[in-house]
């Protein structure tokens, strides 16, 4: 905004002082602190203003905070305040965190919507659990190999798991990275054949167009990586090449279509945790002995900084996901115990970490796999998929719905 203003030779960029009639003034320091690095925890008030001074000042770093810090609490507020004032993309964002909490909703957005938002909340396509077993590439004569070769999502009103589409016989998925981005889904790396032999084609699913495309290889091929999306850019963190284990970390822009190094990892790493949160993307580490450390990449700088560090005995962190500004860490139970793990949570915002009351049935690797939509924590075994309610204190078993009847690695 200020940019434009100064550059238009308009006489109020000659002023020494800007009035702004229709603004609030805390609204603008929202503002200012945002495009400070912080992260302001907004109450009711709050959001309307910054909702305000995002749409008239242009300020896309506001709109992506509000997006980040959208939740069950303040998603009605956040979607019809953004639909006031025009911010398309805020509006979508909690539009599809309403839609996709629907069940525990409706009643609410009923009553507090306008017809015209109601309908346009049931317009949009809630989010699904997908599924994606670990297979190696194959030939085109390799029918019977071909047929499990699939992506799969959960029905949730049939309680069925159903094909999505066919993975590419090029693609590989064994020791790849899989992730999730704007609606699209990415396998980077992997492997094929007894040796490990790195697979140089990586794809991107369209789930809009439900066609597969080719994209570019990163610099340094890998496996056994970490990969997660975030703000239009997929991070590939570490992983194995030629049996050596890598700090390197490579950025992949989507609109570009472009690989660039980033900084190493503190240290070399391969499967590392990682997850998402307020628009960031967390590694968690280990190192030795009983010490789990998180790490933040901080783009601006271009480097990770270390976050909080945990030391627990004999464990340490082997999944993490996030929920609003907290950071849950799942890690092995005493001894070794991978059937029953621990829970800790970090939260952002008080920089306090805290641990979960008891411990939670770990069955073939079920939480390593946990993925979070709205307020719930979904989780996988060949047995059962097992939603969870997160409340911040605890994590509640809420439903129970069919697993995923293949054998192997699964990604979701």
């Amino acid at each position: 905004y200020f940019r434009a203003l100064y550059r238009s030779g308009m006489k109020e960029c000659r002023q020494e002082e800007i009035y702004f009639q229709c603004l609030r003034a805390r609204g603008f320091h929202i503002t200012m602190a945002v495009l400070r690095g912080q992260r302001p925890v907004l109450d009711g008030d709050d959001i309307v203003d910054a909702i305000e001074c995002a749409a008239f000042l242009q300020a896309a770093p506001l709109a992506k905070h509000l997006i980040d810090i959208i939740d069950s609490d303040n998603c009605l507020l956040m979607c019809h305040t953004a639909a006031t004032f025009g911010l398309t993309d805020l509006h979508r964002a909690a539009a599809l965190f309403i839609r996709n909490m629907y069940a525990d909703l409706e009643a609410e957005v009923r009553t507090a919507f306008p017809s015209d938002l109601i309908a346009y909340v049931e317009s949009v396509t809630p989010s699904v659990f997908v599924a994606v077993g670990a297979h190696v590439t194959c030939g085109g004569d390799e029918t019977v190999h071909a047929a499990s070769r699939t992506v799969c999502y959960l029905d949730e009103a049939s309680n069925n798991w159903k094909v999505l589409t066919d993975l590419p016989l090029q693609a590989s998925t064994s020791m790849a990275g899989v992730a999730a981005l704007d609606n699209k889904l990415y396998i980077v790396g992997g492997v094929h054949g007894p040796h490990k032999q790195v697979v140089d084609a990586c794809f991107c699913y369209s789930a809009d167009h439900n066609s597969w495309s080719r994209i570019s290889s990163p610099s340094q091929r890998r496996y056994n990586l970490s990969l997660v999306g975030v703000d239009g850019r997929l991070y590939a963190i570490g992983g194995e090449y030629e049996r050596t284990v890598m700090s390197s970390v490579e950025t992949y822009d989507v609109t570009s279509g472009r690989w660039e190094f980033a900084a190493h990892l503190p240290r070399p790493a391969a499967g590392a945790a990682c997850t998402r949160a307020m628009g960031s993307v967390f590694v968690c580490l280990w190192k030795p002995m009983e010490t789990t450390e998180i790490y933040e990449y901080v783009p601006r700088k271009d480097e990770w900084r270390l976050v909080s560090t945990l030391i627990r005995r004999q464990s340490y962190g082997h999944c993490m996901v996030a929920h609003r500004d907290r950071l849950y860490v799942m890690r092995n139970g005493p001894s070794d115990d991978f059937l029953r793990c621990m829970m800790d949570c970090y939260n952002l915002t008080s920089g306090q970490w805290s641990s979960l009351p008891g411990h939670f049935a770990n069955s073939k690797g079920s939480l390593f796999t946990a993925v979070v939509r709205g307020d719930s924590a979904f989780t996988l075994n060949r047995s059962m998929t097992l939603e969870y309610a997160i409340d911040g204190k605890t994590w509640k078993p809420r439903r129970q719905m069919k697993g995923f009847p293949r054998s192997g690695s699964v990604w979701t």
